[in-house]
């Protein structure tokens, strides 16, 4: 299977452009956009790879039952520092499943009858002309010492160019989180994220935005 499968995205990717475009634009009038802070990497990068590493975490592999969770369609942009779009930068996430386990030896090997052995954890995207990725996964849940949160990393040709993470926007856990606490105000700002209903959706289905700006520029 491809790492990169294009599940339907279009309304969502609409509604992405759209505030990608706005975020764009504020910046205009400034030397430089604020780039996204920089993240620990975390200790459950994982250290086996699923075969299926597409953008669709809730099927894995072809199956028919998905994931649990409350199905988040996490859409956004990677920009420079001038606010111009990256296309072909690698996009992957990786986060824990709704019982708080990792795709991940050191966790999910001590958890295995809390696992949730339907869920990816982990995904890519390759971002297109206006450096737009699309995931479908679940909306991320707190465990024992962490506010929820979902982990990025950001390459392009094989040069790593940004590892930071997302989090819910407003969630009490967020203000004894470790990795939050050392932050200051403006830059947690950059990394908070709205996860909103989708309206008329039968599933209770949540879209999420999420732009991230870097500091490097393709060579033309």
């Amino acid at each position: 299977m491809t790492p990169f499968r294009f599940v339907d995205r279009r309304r969502f990717l609409t509604g992405s452009l759209a505030l990608g475009a706005a975020f764009t634009a504020r910046g205009a009038f400034a030397d430089e956009l604020a780039k996204t802070p920089m993240q620990t990497l975390g200790p459950f990068y994982p250290n086996k790879l699923p075969l299926d590493t597409d953008n669709d975490l809730l099927i894995l592999n072809d199956t028919i039952t998905p994931a649990v969770g409350e199905v988040t369609h996490l859409t956004g942009k990677v920009l420079d520092a001038k606010g111009n779009p990256i296309k072909n930068a690698l996009v992957e996430i990786w986060q824990c499943d709704a019982k708080g386990v990792y795709l991940h030896t050191a966790d999910s090997d001590r958890k295995k009858d809390q696992q949730d052995k339907h869920f990816q954890g982990f995904g890519r995207f390759l971002t297109g002309s206006t450096g737009e990725y699309y995931f479908r996964t679940i909306k991320p849940v707190p465990y024992p010492g962490r506010t929820p949160h979902i982990h990025y990393k950001i390459k392009h040709g094989g040069k790593e160019l940004l590892v930071t993470q997302c989090y819910i926007k407003g969630h009490a856990g967020n203000a004894r989180d470790g990795v939050l606490r050392g932050m200051d105000e403006k830059s947690k700002d950059l990394l908070m994220v709205d996860f909103t209903p989708i309206k008329d959706s039968k599933l209770g289905e949540l879209a999420a935005n999420f732009n991230m700006v870097v500091g490097w520029t393709p060579k033309a």
